[in-house]
């Protein structure tokens, strides 16, 4: 491994490595990027920094010269690899059409492999890769944190900022933790719910690996949603990570494995459609016909599987519901994320799911498709940038001065959250298909106090029914 800025051609070992990094990427599709500059006004960090090489553009010139060996894997180009978000707004802006994710993977599995990164920083990658995308991992982490909480050793850490002078990063996680709910409502959602009503279709449910502990109230909902919307909902008990947390850090070995375990998992079920309530999760798995492009077995059963997964929003935004839908009066904000708006470029549909209930009042969020700082565990790795962006989406947030915010994607509702509550704002981050299910069966503790001039209350993240 190496950590110089020197060429890499000297070594046989690192000669392949670059000849393997110019396959990856595609060198002469980055070609394709003419540095127009208008994916500038697009990126988080670059609008944060105002660094060329915090830039989409900046970043593509240094991959670019990685793959045509003129240049090695230095500290600072691994820096500004690390600090990109993976939030693909730029694809957005791209006239291009430069496929700037795939080459940013690539990029980053071939780091991965060939530079050595400082113990502290390897430790804490190799932490969480082995622990996020493992449920049963994460359960025994989470009922140890469910009594740290309630015992009160969290106000005690908190308080005296103890985690924060050993570990920022340790600390920030811990930060970012909700209300870590009752380990008895972590019980599993049922093999199969029956459709309300007519039966329109027959849909696979993906549950995650970390909101079916931190969010079960989520996964419950949008159960509700869907049988309400007249669908059979399967939830099997085998499945595992969609291996979006190991692609976007640059593991693509195990991403695949775990694809395929996803795929072979559903594929035991006959189902329309595989729902997905989590962004990031969802556009991964859109994506396997690309991560297992390479495999002749594997090939065309991901391309099969990819083409059946939907979004809730999906599914939900053209439900018409025979006004069975209860007015809800509340008010609302939109925060685009980047896994939906720009890699999935799912716009409308959760603004329609939301426009579709009664008395909700929905306000535009200024910036609404700017990232917030959560992408997966960036905001555990990069916690400096992550909080500066986060800052940036509470402040719009504030200004919208509404009731709720709705994200559909876990990390962004955790991350901001964190903001809200350190804002000390009554703005509670709530999931888009959760107001659907408030509006469908009722929302818990009653009917809320809107924006009508009266004091709003103040509400916690996991509310239950």
């Amino acid at each position: 491994m190496t950590t110089s800025s020197t060429p890499l051609a000297d070594s046989t070992e690192e000669h392949d490595a670059l000849s393997r990094l110019a396959g990856r990427l595609g060198v002469p599709h980055l070609a394709d990027c003419v540095h127009c500059g208008l994916c500038l006004a697009s990126c988080p960090t670059y609008l944060t920094t105002g660094v060329e090489m915090s830039s989409p553009r900046g970043r593509i010139a240094m991959v670019r010269a990685l793959g045509e060996g003129r240049g090695g894997f230095s500290p600072e180009f691994v820096r500004h690899l690390d600090q990109c978000l993976g939030c693909l707004a730029c694809q957005t802006a791209c006239p291009s059409g430069v496929v700037y994710g795939h080459a940013l993977e690539g990029a980053r599995e071939v780091v991965e492999h060939q530079y050595d990164r400082p113990p502290a920083d390897r430790g804490m990658r190799w932490l969480l890769v082995h622990l996020f995308p493992y449920p049963h991992r994460l359960r025994r982490v989470l009922y140890g944190l469910f009594w740290y909480q309630r015992l009160g050793i969290s106000r005690v850490v908190r308080g005296t900022r103890l985690l924060s002078l050993f570990s920022t990063r340790l600390a920030r996680m811990e930060a970012l933790l909700p209300s870590v709910p009752r380990p008895s409502d972590w019980r599993s959602l049922p093999t199969v719910t029956a459709a309300v009503g007519k039966q329109r279709g027959r849909v696979g449910f993906l549950t995650g690996c970390a909101q079916r502990f931190l969010l079960p109230h989520l996964n419950r909902a949008t159960v509700r949603v869907l049988t309400a919307a007249g669908y059979q909902v399967v939830v099997p008990a085998e499945q595992g990570c969609c291996g979006a947390l190991h692609l976007h850090s640059g593991d693509l070995a195990e991403a695949r494995r775990q694809a395929k375990a996803m795929i072979a998992t559903f594929e035991r079920d006959a189902v329309d459609f595989v729902v997905v309530n989590a962004a990031g999760c969802g556009a991964a798995m859109k994506e396997y016909g690309h991560l297992l492009a390479g495999e002749v077995e594997w090939h065309d059963r991901a391309e099969t599987f990819s083409a059946k997964v939907r979004d809730v929003s999906e599914i939900v935004a053209g439900m018409s519901w025979n006004g069975r839908l209860r007015p809800l009066p509340v008010s609302v904000t939109y925060h685009e994320a980047c896994h939906l708006a720009h890699a999935q470029q799912i716009r409308a549909e959760p603004r329609s799911m939301l426009r579709g209930i009664p008395g909700l009042r929905l306000v535009e969020l200024t910036e609404s498709d700017v990232c917030c700082g959560s992408a997966g565990i960036y905001n555990l790795l990069q916690p400096e940038m992550a909080g500066r962006l986060l800052t940036r989406k509470v402040d719009r947030i504030r200004e919208a001065d509404t009731d709720f915010v709705a994200a559909g994607n876990i990390g962004c509702l955790l991350q901001i959250q964190l903001g809200l509550r350190q804002a000390g704002s009554r703005t509670l981050a709530v999931h888009p298909v959760e107001l659907v299910d408030w509006a469908l069966h009722g929302m818990p503790g009653g009917e809320p106090r809107g924006n009508s001039g009266k004091p709003r209350e103040r509400r916690t993240l996991n509310v239950e029914r």
